[in-house]
């Protein structure tokens, strides 16, 4: 069977529009399935014809199953191309270079279809859960969906040195990047196209790490993952390195993160507006992130007082206790306004910075003032205050600066609108009411943009 090419189409920059149930009459492949192989000669063909009669009965929408081959060199390529003659809605494509990940980026690039799975070819995963993990991105509800078989109600039949593996790494993946998602390596996951077309480019690992740095990004970015128990039987012929990939995968959480902590990272092109009816798309004055930007304004300031006692410890040593004071306090202010700027509410680049020190210079002072004014109060109500009662208004005052500055912070050094402004004309197109299938541009193979050109991988010989 001849299958020509898929297409793909892409979105504007910008943040992505407002998540939508598919409009499943106008689509006639709703669902690509990617299974990616590397010398499968033994269960490639059982297992696409398994899948292949599970979505029959099944899955009542339009679906093609892709077996992307990663340079095998035994008869998989031969049994993927008789797969592809042989079945209807099945495709197999070929890459010169081993890499799951190359693979799947570069066949869910390719691809039409609004929501794109991939599945290990030893089908580990009970297929039972394959609907329950592509229906919330079917309904709109979810960006990403990933099977997990760390979930409490999920049924596992694997080894203790597996076991032991993959539970060690999601806690690195907890404690490192703050990962909140619980299986990071089982081989079951589906993603919306139109979030894959931005996602994608992002990603720089070509082989296992890959579904990692995905889930990731796409969770700083604040994307849906929703997360499926599943039944899963362990493979005893896996040809999974253990070692290498343990390696591999903690080069690449170093990486992760430290593109993450300098900001190298457009997550903003990932945002999604407010809500899902019309309306909340208009409001403009809808608070971003507040909580997180409590949490984060409350860590900069832990920090930063830690910083300011050891400035003042230090300066100290050669120095009176006022000149220590002013300088530790003057240096510690200027760290706590560049971090809040960075870290709490998320402002890049070198634009303003020199604006927003000065207006947090300012802001700093309004709170030395309140703290010192109520001192000179509390001196002025009573001749001789007690320790303890300097405490007690210190405690207050400070309490009060650090909601003010807060306030001051989120208001007026850095304003919702001057974040929105940053984004470009995109973001605010996508937070109106235009039709988001309206804007995209179709998917041109030949641009010198596409960061994928179809010209990358061939077709499986007929």
């Amino acid at each position: 069977m001849t299958t020509p090419p898929p297409t793909a189409t892409s979105t504007p920059l910008g943040s992505l529009p407002p998540r939508e149930h598919l409009r499943l009459g106008q689509i006639e492949t709703v669902l690509d399935v990617v299974i990616p192989v590397y010398n499968e000669e033994k269960d490639l063909e059982s297992c696409v014809r398994r899948l292949h009669d599970h979505l029959t009965r099944t899955f009542p929408y339009g679906f093609r199953i892709t077996i992307a081959d990663n340079a095998s060199t035994d008869d998989t390529p031969r049994i993927a191309a008789r797969l592809d003659d042989g079945m209807d809605h099945v495709t197999a494509v070929r890459l010169e270079q081993k890499g799951r990940g190359r693979a799947l980026r570069t066949v869910w690039s390719l691809s039409e279809a609004p929501v794109l799975a991939y599945m290990d070819v030893d089908l580990s995963t009970d297929l039972n859960a394959l609907l329950p993990l592509v229906a919330p991105l079917i309904s709109g509800h979810s960006d990403l969906a990933i099977g997990s078989r760390l979930s409490r109600s999920a049924r596992v039949v694997r080894g203790p040195k597996r076991e032991f593996i993959s539970r060690s790494y999601n806690l690195i993946l907890r404690g490192s990047l703050a990962a909140r998602f619980s299986d990071a390596q089982c081989g079951f996951k589906a993603i919306r196209g139109d979030v894959a077309s931005r996602l994608l480019p992002l990603i720089e690992d070509t082989g296992w790490f890959f579904d990692t740095e995905m889930l990731v990004l796409a969770e700083r970015a604040g994307l849906r993952i929703h997360e499926v128990p599943v039944d899963w039987v362990d493979d005893p012929d896996s040809t999974v390195h253990l070692v290498r990939t343990a390696t591999d995968d903690l080069k690449g959480v170093w990486r992760v993160g430290r593109a993450l902590a300098t900001g190298a990272l457009p997550l903003d092109r990932l945002a999604r507006p407010f809500g899902d009816d019309p309306r909340d798309r208009q409001l403009s004055g809808v608070p971003g992130g507040l909580a997180r930007q409590v949490v984060g304004f409350a860590v900069v300031g832990a920090l930063s007082t830690l910083l300011y006692l050891g400035l003042y410890s230090l300066c100290r040593l050669g120095v009176g206790p006022q000149v220590s004071n002013a300088a530790a306090l003057l240096v510690s202010a200027l760290a706590n306004t560049a971090a809040n700027r960075r870290l709490t509410f998320g402002v890049r680049g070198r634009e303003r910075a020199v604006r927003h020190q000065a207006q947090g210079l300012v802001v700093f002072a309004i709170g030395l003032a309140l703290t010192s004014g109520s001192l000179a109060a509390l001196d002025a109500a009573t001749v001789s205050p007690s320790h303890a009662s300097e405490l007690t208004v210190l405690v207050a005052a400070n309490l009060a600066a650090t909601v003010l500055r807060f306030l001051l912070f989120r208001a007026w050094v850095f304003p919702e609108r001057e974040r929105r402004a940053a984004e470009g004309p995109e973001a605010t197109e996508a937070r109106g009411t235009e039709d988001p299938q309206a804007r995209q541009a179709p998917h041109d193979p030949h641009d010198p943009q596409d960061p994928y050109d179809r010209n990358d991988f061939s077709r499986s010989a007929r």
